[in-house]
C-alpha cells in the first residue's frame, strides 16, 4: 500500500501534528527499522551506527537477505529484501547481525498491547504494523486522535525503547501513507478535508497496488502522480488495466477508502499498564499507582461485559528485566475491589523490599462474557454487590461526565505526589496472549 522508501521523506512534507483532526479517526503506527531498532535497544553500542538485520542460511556471510536496516543504512541505500552481498557493497562498514525473532514477537505483544490500551478496533499487519479505530475512544481518553496519536509514540518508546511513527487520517489508506512519510519517529495528521491536496502530488508508487509492472502501463496512460490517475478517464484506466484494478486505483487516487478497521482476534485479556517517569520503590506509592491501573482495566472490563478469572501482575526493573506472576480465581471476576486485593498480594509476595520498579501493569484473563459462571457466596455477597454497585454508578457518572467525575480518595493527589510520566496511560485495554 504505497512503499514508503518511495515516497518523499519528512524533510519534503509539511508534518502536519497540529492540523484539525476532526473526522480522522483512523491511525496507522508502524514501528521505526523495528528489527534494527530492537538490536539497537540490546547493544547500545550499536547506536548511531548502520546496522542490517539479515537472515537466510548463511546471514552473516554474503547470501542472506536483508530484513531490516537502520536509517543510517538506508542512507547508503540499504533496503529490505536486498541481498546481503549487495548491501555490503553500498555500506562495507554496516554491522550486519542474525535476527532473533523470539525479541522481537515479545516486543510485538508489548507494542500491541498498548495499542489494545486505547482501543479494541486494533487491526495488526504485520509484527511492526497496526491500524487503530479511535472514534470511540476519543471522549473515554479527553484526546482528540492527534493526542492519542502522541501518547502512543511516548509510551511504545518509554515501554519499549524503540520508536514508531503514526498516520491520522480519515480512511486507512490515508493514514497509512501519512505514517510513511512521517518515518522516522514521527506524526502527520492529513485533514479530512485536505485528502486530495494531499495525495494528488505524490508518485505512483503511493497508490495501493502500483508495482513496477502496473506503473509502467499508466506512465504509457501519461501519468505520473496520483493526480493523474484521477483525471484519467475511467473507462481509459479499464481497457488498460483490467476492471478490478482500473475501479480501485480510480477510487484510492480520488480519496476514496470505505474499508474497515477489523480486529483479527477476540479479546483474550484486559489490561493496563504505567512506566513511571522515575523508578519507584516507595510501597504505599506502588499500591496507589497499582489501584489506578486495576480501575482503569476493570472499568473497562465493565464497559464490554466482560469478566475474568485470572490476575496477572507484571513487574519491570530498571534493567529492563520483567516478571509476570497470576493467581487463578474460582469464579470470574470484574469488580476492581477483588481485583486490587489479589493484585496487591501478588505485589507484595513477588516484590522484594527496596526493590526499584519501572513499569507496573495488571492484567485479567480468562474472559468471558456476562455473568456467565458467576457463583454466588454466602460468606461476603453483600459486601461484593456493595463494590458492584458502587462501580458502575461510578462509571455511569464518568461516561455522562467525565474520567475524572468521579475517582476513589486515594487517587487524588498533588503534583508532588505524582510518580507518573507526562501523560497518563488510557484508563484501560485489553491485551492479547
Amino acid at each position: 500500500m504505497g512503499r514508503s522508501a518511495d515516497l518523499p521523506r519528512a524533510a519534503d512534507v509539511h508534518r502536519a501534528s497540529c492540523a484539525a483532526d476532526r473526522g480522522c479517526h483512523l491511525l496507522h503506527v508502524d514501528m521505526d527499522a523495528f528489527y534494527a531498532s530492537v538490536e539497537v535497544r540490546e547493544r547500545p553500542e550499536l547506536a548511531g551506527r548502520p546496522v542490517v538485520v539479515a537472515g537466510g542460511s548463511n546471514p552473516a556471510g554474503d547470501r542472506g537477505v536483508v530484513l531490516s536496516a537502520t536509517y543510517q543504512a538506508r542512507a547508503f541505500g540499504v533496503r529490505s529484501a536486498m541481498p546481503v552481498a549487495h548491501a555490503r557493497r553500498l555500506c562495507p562498514q554496516a554491522e550486519f547481525i542474525p535476527p532473533h525473532f523470539p525479541r522481537y514477537a515479545e516486543v510485538s505483544r508489548g507494542v500491541m498491547a498498548l495499542f489494545r490500551e486505547v482501543t479494541p478496533l486494533v487491526e495488526p499487519l504485520s509484527l511492526d504494523e497496526a491500524f487503530l479505530d479511535v472514534a470511540g475512544s476519543l471522549r473515554r481518553l479527553g484526546m482528540g486522535p492527534t493526542g492519542i496519536g502522541e501518547w502512543i509514540r511516548a509510551q511504545v518508546y518509554d515501554a519499549h525503547r524503540v520508536t514508531c511513527s503514526v498516520g491520522v487520517g480519515p480512511t486507512k489508506f490515508i493514514a497509512k501513507l501519512a505514517s510513511g512519510l512521517s518515518k522516522p519517529d514521527g506524526l502527520l495528521v492529513v485533514p479530512a478535508d485536505g485528502v486530495l491536496e494531499f495525495l494528488h502530488p505524490l508518485p505512483l508508487s503511493a497508490l495501493w497496488g502500483v508495482g513496477e509492472r502496473t506503473a509502467q502501463t499508466l506512465r504509457r496512460l501519461g501519468c505520473v502522480t496520483v493526480a493523474d490517475v484521477a483525471d484519467t478517464p475511467l473507462p481509459a484506466l479499464r481497457r488498460a488495466l483490467g476492471v478490478v484494478c482500473a475501479r480501485h486505483l480510480h477510487e484510492l487516487a480520488n480519496g476514496r477508502d470505505e474499508r474497515r478497521v477489523v480486529p483479527d482476534m477476540p479479546e483474550k485479556s484486559v489490561g493496563a499498564e504505567e512506566t513511571f517517569a522515575h523508578d519507584v520503590t516507595d510501597r504505599a506509592v506502588l499500591r496507589r499507582e497499582l489501584l489506578r491501573l486495576v480501575e482503569r482495566c476493570t472499568a473497562a472490563l465493565r464497559g464490554r461485559d466482560l469478566r475474568g478469572r485470572r490476575i496477572a501482575l507484571k513487574i519491570r526493573y530498571p534493567d529492563f528485566t520483567t516478571i509476570t506472576r497470576s493467581r487463578t480465581l474460582a469464579d470470574p471476576t470484574d469488580s476492581a475491589h477483588g481485583v486490587f486485593a489479589v493484585a496487591t498480594d501478588l505485589l507484595e509476595g513477588n516484590l522484594p523490599r527496596g526493590t526499584a520498579v519501572r513499569l507496573l501493569g495488571v492484567r485479567v484473563e480468562l474472559l468471558v462474557r456476562g455473568a456467565i459462571g458467576e457463583q454466588l457466596t454466602l460468606d461476603d455477597g453483600s459486601a461484593s454487590a456493595y463494590w458492584q454497585d458502587v462501580e458502575r454508578a461510578a462509571d455511569a457518572a464518568r461516561s455522562r461526565f467525565g474520567s475524572t467525575a468521579v475517582r476513589l480518595a486515594t487517587l487524588l493527589e498533588t503534583p508532588e505526589r505524582s510518580v507518573r510520566g507526562d501523560t497518563e496511560s488510557p484508563e484501560s485495554g485489553n491485551q492479547n496472549s
